[in-house]
Formats: C-alpha cells, sequence, structure tokens
C-alpha cells in the first residue's frame, strides 16, 4: 500500500518512468505466455520450447535492469525523512524499491496475460485470428498456475534485484576520504570481449559440429549457431557491460590531460565522475547495437522470415537498452546540479556547461561507436 501511495504521489516523470518499466514487463511476460503456448501446441517437441524459454531470459534480464536503474533513479530525499518517521529507518528504502518493482511488473504482466486470453479467446472477442491459434496454443487448455507462477517470476527477480542493489552500504560521511578510483573493469571487461570473440571464430571454423544434432536454433530467421558460438556473443556482451565503465573514465582522463582548457576540464572532470552512472548502460546498449548489426547482416543471407514474437523481443530489448541510457543520463544530470549551480553563481557562461556537455557526448559516441562497429564485425565471422 505504501509502495501504491508513492506511486500515485509521484512526479510525472516518474510516472512515466513507472509506466515504461510496466510496458516491458507486459512484453515479457507476453513473451513468456507465447512460450507456454507454444509448449502446449507442440508437446512433441519440447526441446525447441526449452531453447525459446532461454532466449525469453534476453529480454527477461533487460526488463530487470531498467526496473532496477528506475528504482535507483527516483528521488529519495523525502522518503528517508518519511521512512525514518514511520520507524524503517536506512532499511525502509531498499524494501520500498522492492515492493515498488515488484508493483511494476505487476502490473506489465497482468496486462500481457489479460491480452494474451484476449487472443487465445479465453475472454470474450472475436476469438484468435490467423496464425494466432497455433502460436499461442489457443485450441489447448491453459493451466492458469503454471501461467500464473512463470509470470511471477518476473515481479520477484526485480523486486529481490532492486532490493540487492539499494541495500545500505557505507555513506561517504562514515567512509575515510580517499581519492575517487577509477573503475576497474576495463582490463577484465576487455579480456571478456576477446575470449568471447576468439570462441565463437574458433569454434565457427572447427567444422565437425553436426547441424541436426549440435546447433543452437536461433531467433526468428537467423537460422542455427553452435552453442560455443553463441556463448562467444554473451560473453562479448558481458566484456562490454563491465568495460564500457572504465572506457568512460579514460575518455574523461585523456580529455582532461595535457594542459586542459577550461572547456576541455570540466568535460573531463564530468565524464570521470559520471563513469560509473553511464557506462554500464551505455556498454548495454553498445552490445544490443552489436547483436542488431550481427543480426542484420545474418538475415540479409537468410531466407526465412522473422516472426512477430522475434520482432517483440528485439524492440523490448532496444528500448529497454535506450530507455536505462536516458534514465542514467537524467540521473547524472541530476547529480550535476549543485557543481552546476556552483559554476553558474562563479559567472560561467551557459554556453561554457552547453559546449562542455557536447564534448562529452562527441568523446563517448567518438569511442564506443568505433568499438560497437569491430565488434559487431567480428561477430558476424562465425555465422558466415
Amino acid at each position: 500500500m505504501l509502495s501504491l501511495r508513492v506511486a500515485l504521489g509521484s512526479r510525472p516523470e516518474v510516472l512515466l518512468r513507472r509506466l515504461l518499466v510496466a510496458a516491458a514487463a507486459a512484453g515479457t511476460g507476453f513473451l513468456l505466455l507465447a512460450v507456454l503456448g507454444h509448449a502446449l501446441a507442440h508437446p512433441e517437441d519440447a526441446p525447441d520450447s526449452t531453447v525459446r524459454l532461454l532466449w525469453c531470459a534476453v529480454p527477461f534480464a533487460a526488463t530487470v535492469h531498467l526496473s532496477v536503474l528506475v528504482a535507483r533513479t527516483e528521488p529519495s530525499g523525502r522518503l528517508h525523512a518519511g521512512l525514518a518517521a514511520a520507524g524503517l529507518g536506512r532499511h525502509g528504502l531498499p524494501l520500498l524499491a522492492a515492493a515498488s518493482s515488484a508493483l511494476n511488473c505487476g502490473l506489465g504482466v497482468l496486462a500481457a496475460l489479460l491480452g494474451f486470453l484476449y487472443l487465445r479467446g479465453d475472454l470474450p472477442g472475436p476469438g484468435p485470428v490467423g496464425g494466432a491459434a497455433e502460436l499461442l496454443g489457443a485450441d489447448r487448455r491453459l493451466p492458469f498456475v503454471g501461467a500464473l507462477t512463470l509470470l511471477a517470476t518476473l515481479p520477484l527477480a526485480a523486486a529481490v534485484a532492486a532490493a540487492v542493489a539499494l541495500r545500505p552500504r557505507r555513506t561517504r560521511e562514515d567512509a575515510p576520504a580517499t581519492r575517487e578510483s577509477a573503475p576497474s573493469g576495463l582490463p577484465w571487461g576487455a579480456a571478456l570481449v576477446a575470449i568471447g570473440l576468439a570462441l565463437g571464430i574458433t569454434s565457427a571454423r572447427d567444422g565437425r559440429t553436426p547441424v541436426s544434432g549440435g546447433m543452437l536454433p536461433l531467433p526468428g530467421g537467423l537460422g542455427h549457431a553452435a552453442p560455443a558460438v553463441v556463448g562467444g556473443w554473451l560473453l562479448t556482451a558481458a566484456g562490454m557491460v563491465l568495460a564500457m565503465p572504465g572506457l568512460v573514465h579514460l575518455c574523461g582522463r585523456l580529455l582532461a590531460a595535457c594542459h586542459p582548457s577550461a572547456l576541455r576540464l570540466l568535460a573531463g572532470r564530468a565524464l570521470q565522475e559520471e563513469a560509473s552512472l553511464v557506462g554500464r548502460p551505455l556498454g548495454a546498449l553498445c552490445a544490443v547495437a552489436a547483436t542488431a548489426l550481427v543480426g542484420g547482416d545474418r538475415l540479409g543471407a537468410g531466407v526465412h522470415p522473422v516472426g512477430p514474437l522475434t520482432v517483440l523481443g528485439a524492440c523490448l530489448v532496444t528500448v529497454s537498452a535506450l530507455a536505462t541510457v536516458l534514465t542514467a543520463t537524467v540521473d547524472a544530470k541530476r547529480a550535476r546540479r549543485p557543481a552546476t549551480a556552483a559554476l553558474a553563481r562563479l559567472g560561467a557562461p551557459a554556453a561554457l556547461l552547453r559546449n562542455a556537455a557536447a564534448v562529452r557526448a562527441l568523446a563517448v559516441l567518438g569511442a564506443a561507436l568505433p568499438l560497437t562497429l569491430l565488434i559487431a564485425h567480428l561477430g558476424t565471422l562465425p555465422l558466415r
């Protein structure tokens, strides 16, 4: 009830982020139900249904990531005071974030369930149209307990992830005064990217894997790939997410190096401060872009059309990645407000702040875009 009252009393931009999480959860929930419908319609093809369920892990993780980031970026100043007055203290915010994330995702999966039942013909309406009967298993009885259990995994995962992400930590006042260090994930992320690409390329050159038994079907019309190739993609994506904060911090250090001007110094210091906040969402977006380029190259050489569920899953992952980057950017801008106000009181012109933001964007784009194109080009080699 408290999380519902907080949601109803939120500002319009906070409500918009919550609705975006609910929409992503609705799409992911519909994908999970579609896999269940496929399993009901084709009980003899259990391995294919299992592979479809495994591919749902990608939009599932993207939705949970978006939900956690929205929970972390919601304004919590007044909530701290209210929770302290209610006797919950600093441990109440993770519980409230978990309840809010579960509420947002719960509303989304409820909408997905209603839409799924409507398209199947279980609710009053025109009934299944076209190939929806076979796609959603409309001719089979839907086990509601199994469907609800499958849908409950998303709100539960979002709640647990939000509670872990916002668990109480030592504050800056309690911690010793130390100089802020650079993110340490750049070498480990680069190693994961190199291992993933090498694993995919070497497994593709080994032609001993039989197509019938040892290949993993890909979504849509992408055909099949060896499990080692798919594992290499996952390692590469994880490496990009892990390495991007360090890369953003390195861009900031390069901007502020070698006797910088005021513009370069301001942009470089801001990038170094924001590296941990915007780096991982940006790395996830770069990984999604590289995968999209690989998929587009594969579809250009394929003959099978892309199914509607594949399009839905790709749109969910892409929109979630874009939303996480935008949300992190807005949160970074909000964190810079004290420094911006101090610069304005010192007489810094507004054009300087705008130019610094443009320099930051160009620096990050200049580092992330070539890296994404290179990884996408190397990622297409195992499929050719």
